[in-house]
């Protein structure tokens, strides 16, 4: 695996470097093989892989990463990320620190805010590179073939809630390269039979397919000599690497007499496995020797019906002689099956066929073929196969949940559980750390202290994994050969471990057809499944959040009284519509316990933006005192605007700005055309000035600057009540007076006339204020 380097060019160069370096990376012929410059290999040919660019977000939770999903091909011998970030040339775009996540087979599971995960969860530190804005590139030698995953994300958000549109922003493209290098020329290499190798500059690459059921796997090199004299000046790398952990084995013969072998335990089954071999001498010194390879398989016992005795379990073991088939394409005698018949023996697992249940997106139950117990024993290991290889299923969280029988397992038994990907756990007799050939599984145990056990893998690789029981008797052996323990499994793939519990959304990811689920959590929990209560808030303060901002609206009943005391009917409904919308919005928004949905989440926050806006888009317009007919059209079309750029962008700034702002010009407008008709201020009345227009300027005022400037994660409920008390107060005291012959309440007077409007079709000119 190679290090991550940093490119040249910063800034705006980033995009201008980025061009030239990836074609000369592609006309350059594949790299040669250490000790021999002047010649390149020709078994190597090189491939690009690209994906649409993607703008980066500062890191919140994990919608806010952005992923990018590649399949590296089969027989790959070099992968090289290219990685270029380009940003704007404005003002606010600064350099700022970009993370970089790598991981094979499944999206990375990454904690940038250093939050707790769930309890009983197994999660692996992830591979990650830091550059700034320029290029960076990352090598990594026999990557394993299948889906990487690249996720990348600006550094931790702010808590500061910004208006969008009105605060200057930056714009951070990433973009990430897949150049891979691959062998077209690979020698197969068959059980039991010896594949004469000659090394001299380039290195050799073989591959042998491991077939199910294998229990171990021994490479062995025999007759090595460099230049006709003994010594074995060989490295042999077996397996693929992977992220974030890497697993290859890597042995070279330091004896020139003694043997040179290598046993894997497990290694990972139904596939091919790289083995790469590299002479150590030097570039002319050739090096001849055989490889062997030989595979210990065992027969499976499989049930497939229930209450078998134990005895039955015995004597099929026995009876047994572990025949596996040959790999793909191999019919010869001298195959795999020999090569079982000599190193085979009795079986080695009890197999328990699983059906896998599709429920819906990244959602499966899998369960035992009818049947909920699994009988454990300690003579093999009973083995669950989870198929988890559809390549859709690694977003999700896988959880395993075990429950032994109480009356089955005494004090001195227990039950020793592994959970595995690509082959099971098998050496339960010599070890209990679930270690397999090529990965790192995740133990469990249930006694009799303790009867349950439970396990979370957040992000399971795309690969079949394996359940592994076995009964184990530490302290006294001779009471474990008739005993018998049942256990119960319950095993499901979900989107989201308990669907991110009461204080959090689990939300449906996609990037391009491939899908991946995240919690945004809400109240100050924090986490992968919102559990982390650190900086959470308790149900008194949710439940003091909620009524602030759902009884603030209460101050509305101000302008509602006011408009209809001054006979503004229409005015009097915007602000009850607004009034009612925004209590209740306020009240489904609330996380916890504290919340009150009464129409969907998305109609209410709509209707509250479009009465906020038409709000503030009527007392405008009402205080311009226009004629009757010219205000009420110009309230409908503003309505009917207002509509529209809310449909298109919900939280843009100038999307309610524009109106108003145009609303503004239209008063103004007004007052100055009376003022020259009058020659003198409008309005005339210091008293207006001094007790209406100058409060509720000032009240409007700042609930702005707290709307766009203040308002953050923490003081969200009190700013924000806050500018629902500073809207309705300004509202009440910009209204304009009522006209001179009309009286207090005179529309409420005529409601028993039926159908009577109050009009005045008299000039303002006339009307004294």
């Amino acid at each position: 695996m190679g290090r991550a380097g940093t490119g040249t060019g910063t800034g705006g160069a980033a995009v201008a470097v980025a061009g030239p370096l990836l074609l000369l990376l592609l006309a350059r012929p594949p790299p040669a093989a250490a000790g021999d410059s002047r010649k390149s290999d020709v078994r190597l040919v090189s491939e690009h892989f690209s994906q649409s660019p993607q703008k980066l977000s500062f890191y919140s939770w994990y919608g806010s990463a952005r992923l990018f999903r590649f399949r590296v091909p089969p027989d790959t011998v070099l992968l090289r990320w290219l990685l270029q970030v380009s940003r704007g040339s404005g003002p606010a775009c600064a350099s700022v620190e970009i993370t970089v996540y790598f991981r094979y087979g499944a999206p990375p599971v990454i904690n940038p805010l250093g939050t707790s995960f769930p309890a009983n969860s197994s999660v692996q530190s992830p591979f990650f590179i830091k550059m700034l804005d320029s290029n960076a590139s990352l090598n990594i030698s026999h990557p394993a073939p299948g889906d990487w995953f690249v996720v990348a994300h600006l550094p931790t958000a702010s808590q500061k809630i910004e208006v969008k549109g009105f605060v200057p922003t930056c714009a951070y493209v990433f973009q990430p390269d897949m150049l891979v290098v691959r062998t077209v020329e690979v020698s197969i290499l068959e059980p039991d039979v010896p594949l004469p190798q000659t090394l001299l500059s380039h290195p050799s690459y073989l591959k042998i397919f491991i077939p199910e059921y294998t229990q171990e796997l021994q490479l062995e090199l025999q007759g090595c000599a460099a230049n006709g004299s003994l010594g074995c000046p060989v490295r042999l790398t077996v397996g693929a690497a992977t992220l974030p952990r890497n697993f290859q084995k890597v042995f070279m013969c330091v004896s020139p007499t003694g043997a040179c072998r290598l046993l894997l335990p497990s290694p990972p089954w139904d596939r091919w496995l790289q083995v790469t071999a590299k002479s150590l001498a030097g570039p002319r010194v050739l090096v001849a020797f055989q490889v062997v390879a030989a595979l210990t398989a065992c027969r499976p016992w499989n049930l497939n019906f229930q209450h078998l005795p134990q005895s039955s379990l015995n004597e099929s073991c026995n009876a047994s002689t572990g025949l596996l088939p040959p790999h793909p394409g191999d019919h010869s005698d001298h195959g795999l099956g020999g090569s079982s018949r000599r190193h085979g023996g009795p079986c080695c697992l009890a197999s328990y066929p699983v059906i896998r249940e599709d429920l819906d997106v990244v959602s499966v139950r899998f369960w035992p073929v009818d049947r909920v117990w699994v009988r454990v024993r300690p003579a093999t290991p009973s083995v669950m196969r989870l198929y988890m290889d559809t390549g859709m299923d690694s977003g999700g969280s896988l959880t395993v949940s075990l429950r032994a029988n109480k009356t089955g397992i005494t004090n001195s038994t227990l039950v020793a559980v592994c959970v595995n990907a690509a082959s099971p756990f098998l050496g339960f007799r010599t070890s209990l750390n679930c270690t397999t050939a090529f990965f790192q599984g995740s133990p469990l145990t249930l006694s009799a202290a303790s009867h349950k056990a439970d396990l979370i893998i957040p992000y399971p690789e795309t690969d079949n994994w394996y359940l592994s029981l076995q009964l184990m008797c530490p302290e006294s052996p001779e009471e474990c050969e008739q005993a018998s323990v049942l256990v119960e499994t319950t095993l499901t793939l979900v989107p989201c471990l308990n669907d991110c519990g009461p204080y959090g959304q689990c939300v449906l990811l996609r990037r391009h057809s491939y899908l991946y689920a995240g919690c945004s959590c809400k109240a100050g929990w924090r986490g992968w499944s919102c559990t982390d209560n650190s900086t959470a808030q308790t149900v008194a303060q949710q439940r003091v959040a909620a009524l602030l901002l759902t009884l603030s609206n209460l101050m509305f009943l101000a302008p509602i009284a006011v408009s209809v005391h001054r006979s503004l009917l229409v005015e009097a409904s915007v602000y009850a519509y607004t009034m009612f919308f925004s209590t209740f919005y306020h009240a489904c928004d609330q996380p916890g316990e504290a919340v009150l949905c009464i129409l969907g989440y998305d109609t209410l926050q709509y209707c509250d933006f479009l009465g906020s806006g038409v709000s503030i888009w009527v007392t405008i317009l009402c205080m311009a005192r226009l004629k009757a007919a010219q205000k009420h059209v110009l309230f409908l079309l503003g309505t009917l605007i207002f509509a529209m750029s809310l449909q298109l962008d919900r939280r843009g700034a100038w999307n309610m700005m524009g109106p108003c702002l145009f609303a503004f010009v239209v008063m103004v407008t007004m007052w100055v055309y009376r003022c020259g008709r009058r020659h003198h201020c409008y309005p005339t009345s210091w008293q207006r000035w001094a007790f209406y227009l100058l409060p509720g300027i000032s009240m409007a005022a700042l609930g702005i600057a707290i709307y766009t400037s203040m308002m953050t994660s923490d003081n969200y409920y009190y700013t924000h009540s806050l500018w629902h008390v500073l809207l309705a107060g300004s509202a009440a005291c910009l209204l304009p007076p009522r006209e001179e012959h009309t009286t207090p309440w005179a529309c409420s007077q005529k409601l028993t006339c039926h159908y009577q409007i109050c009009k005045n079709h008299r000039e303002d000119l006339y009307t004294v204020t």
